[in-house]
């Protein structure tokens, strides 16, 4: 079969701490695509459907899932203090926050990304598997996480430290 790859928009705001950046320090959004090229797991073969399964099947529940936990969010590090600022005095905008192991960088993005989508795929039994995910930042600063730099049994998330709103358990995701 043919690899898909499809793109989507989403906005988000940022802040970096640990990489000492005066400028990512400071509250920060970009309006971001993310692009996914998914690999079929047989050769293509001319048959009744010549597809291994429909376009809106495979890309309807990752576009989705950004429209509804990704886009308009805050990310944040784990032990960033903002996020006992809105626990405090913004309690109902937690939920428009997702927190991360370390800093939020548009790379530790791309990784779960693909962590994610290589679930849905898993889990709707889909005949592809992940071979790329590229997030364009901005229009001169992209990341592109594939097989050849990705492995994701060897990537060093914390059992449980998938990026998750701050009022959240991932299994609400």
């Amino acid at each position: 079969m043919a690899a898909l790859e499809f793109t989507r928009r989403y906005a988000m705001a940022h802040r970096l701490l640990a990489t000492k950046s005066p400028k990512c320090a400071i509250p920060h959004g970009h309006n971001e695509f993310v692009t996914v090229r998914l690999a079929p797991t047989a050769s293509f073969r001319f048959s009744e459907t010549n597809s291994a399964a429909p376009f809106e099947q495979i890309k309807k529940r990752w576009h989705q899932w950004i429209d509804e936990h990704v886009d308009h969010t805050l990310h944040l590090g784990e032990n960033d203090p903002l996020i006992a600022f809105f626990r405090e005095h913004e309690p109902a905008r937690l939920a428009q926050i997702m927190t991360f192991q370390g800093d939020p960088t548009t790379e530790a993005l791309a990784a779960c990304f693909w962590l994610k989508l290589s679930a849905f795929v898993a889990n709707e039994g889909l005949p592809f598997t992940v071979s790329e995910v590229r997030i364009e930042e901005t229009p001169t600063n992209t990341v592109i996480v594939n097989r050849d730099v990705f492995d994701a049994g060897a990537c060093g998330l914390k059992t449980g430290a998938w990026p998750t709103r701050a009022d959240m358990s991932i299994n609400d995701f």
